[in-house]
């Protein structure tokens, strides 16, 4: 089988003509939201990407949002943009900039606002949060369920920890399907380096101890998620999709055989994006 692909961009200067490049017009986007960018700049990239053809899904920060007033307005403009659908995540805000302080409260919102038409995605972790014990992640998850569509999970590198979490999940009364959250092909000695900043050193490490696995999944200068969703394929059932996070180095994308960006360029947009998912809560 070949599992659905969702690319995840930052809406960082000129990402709207790099995607129109370089990613096929039938691809769903993911637009982060970055707290010193706040959610204006994802909504402008989401809407100029949906003007170009693409289906995108704006990250909504709950921790960014400064007002019910602030959220309705943002919910409007999805619909008068044709958005359908959004990804609901706390944010990674020190400071509320306003009444929201996670997800739940702004996904309660948002399907009182639109009567239930705006699907959401919330988030999961495998490996667990810094920040979040593992007992409440999962009462998040049991609180939100209701008002989500699917979970995406925070990077993974490891089939057997993305399997045991979706198998966790459903036998913990957690029914929503689960998007498998997968980096792209991004510098290896960057992403092993800036790997455990987002919680997902474990996975790493058990990719070490695998030895030809380990060699295969991390050989070269660059990693390559070709064999972990390979691995996946290979066993289906658990996983709805894979959700790819690209950081804006869209030769990542399954399929194309596109030559390799400056690694300067994607090891700048690899750090601030992994800074970012290390405090993305729940």
């Amino acid at each position: 089988m070949m599992f659905p692909v969702r690319i995840e961009v930052i809406p960082s200067q000129g990402i709207v003509g790099q995607v129109q490049a370089l990613v096929p017009r039938t691809t769903t986007l993911s637009v982060t939201c970055l707290p010193h960018h706040g959610i204006e700049r994802t909504l402008r990239t989401a809407v100029e990407l949906g003007d170009a053809g693409y289906t995108v899904v704006p990250h909504l920060a709950a921790r960014s949002i400064s007002s019910t007033a602030e959220l309705t307005g943002i919910v409007r403009a999805c619909g008068a943009a044709g958005i359908s659908e959004v990804f609901v995540i706390g944010g990674d805000r020190k400071q509320p900039a306003g009444v929201y302080r996670s997800a739940l409260p702004v996904l309660e919102d948002i399907a009182q606002y639109t009567g239930g038409t705006m699907r959401a995605g919330v988030a999961g972790y495998p490996e667990g949060h810094p920040a979040v014990s593992p007992v409440d992640l999962l009462d998040g998850l049991l609180a939100k369920q209701h008002l989500a569509a699917h979970v995406v999970t925070q990077m993974c590198f490891s089939t057997e920890k993305i399997r045991d979490y979706a198998a966790f999940l459903r036998g913990e009364g957690v029914h929503l399907p689960v998007w498998a959250g997968v980096a792209g092909a991004v510098p290896r000695t960057k992403l092993v380096a800036l790997g455990t900043q987002i919680g997902v050193g474990s996975s790493l490490k058990f990719l070490s101890r695998k030895g030809p696995l380990a060699r295969k999944l991390l050989s070269g200068d660059r990693y390559s998620p070709d064999s972990l969703i390979a691995s996946l394929e290979s066993q289906p059932g658990s996983i709805a999709g894979i959700h790819l996070y690209s950081f804006n180095s869209l030769q990542s994308v399954p399929g194309n055989q596109l030559p390799a960006e400056p690694e300067q360029a994607t090891t700048a947009a690899l750090q601030t994006a992994l800074i970012r998912g290390a405090a993305r809560d729940s």
